[in-house]
């Protein structure tokens, strides 16, 4: 069996849309913007959340300080006093008091005693003035040390809150820098805002992850596409001359012996599988062509049973009505015809069932299933029958189921098989409803 040399997985290009983004992260990773940091993001916001925080508190801290200072008594205003209290009492001193008049007398006593109280209250007052001072000092120390603790607290849970889904989404981007799955659950961190962010980042892995898995399929298509024109090209010089050999023999049938003519249908049969085989390599990868029409699928499958099927073959069927896609009329139907023939030729008398509705969760899409009685398909067979040139038949091509996912993808829709209630295989083709 003919297999094209495809290309790694690993070797295969993305799409310019893939590559672009994949760039677009390594400049963002090499900039230094999603590379490592000398301070993280949340660090950086603890230090902003707390200069904004003790900024102000600073300020206000620099004017109660000038405020309590200005209370204090002015240096030198003690000494200033006791000069002058030892001045006052120095000169009663000198007076002479024994010409002094008893109540003269009486009033020097009075100044004298009035002086060294109000001394004595001058200094009373300027202790507890300076008491207070420090006490008022001491207390707005105390609640600047309380309320820059607070702000700190609080720029610390802050930034915690707020740069926590930051990381976990920067995070995430790097996984998908990698092509690392993003984790199935997530605690929800952050404002509820950040929850819809996640939700779109997710969204976009998966759109990524399909685009790659897609362009990865192209890919191969493509090289499976080429093998096959190639092998077509090459089949079908050599064909040509076979056949028109194999016309010139048969002219001769009637002088031959029963061996020749054996042979001779030999020689055709095979001939004609060959021409078939060069045909279907020719036809994998050319896509439908000209514009899409209506297509009424009740009456797609009734043509197809009518041309496929043997008449004396029991069919049956369950077709809704009013089932219209847009398509290629002539590709859906080579394409169901294949399949209906798989499905006749490995079921002998308990025949076949050919389902057409509408898929009742989806309301838009319409379901075409053909199941039939035979041996199935192995669980592990199921993904790798639709590849090119994979076949369990003997003189298989490998390019007939091949050809039928290559129609349905082309015409938007989806092919699958299951276990059909028989223990058989069942098709399943679903298309976008007109």
């Amino acid at each position: 069996m003919l297999r094209p040399t495809t290309p790694h997985d690993s070797d295969i290009r993305h799409t310019p849309r893939i590559a672009c983004i994949s760039a677009k992260w390594t400049r963002l990773s090499a900039s230094g913007r999603l590379g490592a940091m000398a301070l993280s993001f949340r660090h950086r916001v603890f230090l902003g959340l707390a200069g904004l925080g003790t900024l102000p508190l600073a300020v206000a801290l620099v004017v109660l300080a000038l405020l309590v200072q200005s209370t204090r008594s002015p240096t030198g205003r003690r000494a200033a006093l006791d000069e002058i209290a030892q001045s006052g009492r120095q000169t009663i001193a000198a007076l002479d008091t024994t010409r002094l008049g008893e109540d003269q007398q009486a009033a020097l006593r009075q100044h004298t005693e009035t002086i060294a109280q109000q001394t004595s209250m001058a200094r009373r007052a300027e202790t507890l003035t300076n008491a207070a001072a420090g006490i008022l000092g001491l207390a707005i120390l105390l609640v600047a040390v309380v309320l820059v603790a607070a702000s700190l607290f609080l720029a610390r849970r802050w930034s915690a809150y707020t740069s926590a889904p930051i990381e976990q989404l920067v995070n995430w981007v790097r996984r998908i820098e990698r092509r690392e799955p993003l984790p199935a659950t997530a605690k929800s961190r952050g404002p509820p805002e950040f929850d819809a962010l996640r939700h779109a980042v997710r969204e976009m892995s998966e759109a990524l992850e399909h685009a790659r898995h897609q362009e990865l399929e192209q890919e191969r298509l493509r090289a499976f596409r080429e093998t096959a024109r190639r092998v077509a090209h090459e089949m079908r010089s050599p064909l040509t001359s076979a056949q028109l050999a194999l016309r010139q023999l048969r002219k001769a049938e009637d002088t031959a012996g029963d061996t020749a003519t054996v042979a001779l249908q030999v020689l055709g049969d095979e001939t004609e599988r060959l021409r078939r085989m060069a045909q279907e390599f020719a036809e994998f990868g050319r896509l439908p062509e000209g514009p899409e029409a209506p297509v009424d699928v009740g009456e797609l499958v009734e043509n197809v049973v009518g041309s496929t099927v043997p008449e004396d073959y029991p069919v049956r069927r369950r077709i809704g009505g009013g089932l219209v896609i847009r398509g290629h009329y002539e590709a859906l139907r080579r394409a169901l015809q294949n399949v209906v023939r798989n499905a006749v030729e490995v079921t002998d008398a308990e025949g076949i069932e050919i389902t057409a509705e509408r898929d009742e969760p989806h309301g838009s899409s319409v379901r075409v299933t053909i199941a039939d009685h035979g041996p199935g398909v192995p669980p592990e067979d199921r993904d790798r029958i639709f590849e090119p040139y994979f076949t369990t038949k003997k003189l298989g091509t490998g390019l007939g189921l091949a050809l039928v996912r290559q129609t349905v993808l082309a015409h938007g829709g989806t092919i699958a098989v299951e276990d059909s209630p028989w223990g058989g295989a069942a098709f399943v083709l679903t298309f976008q409803e007109s």
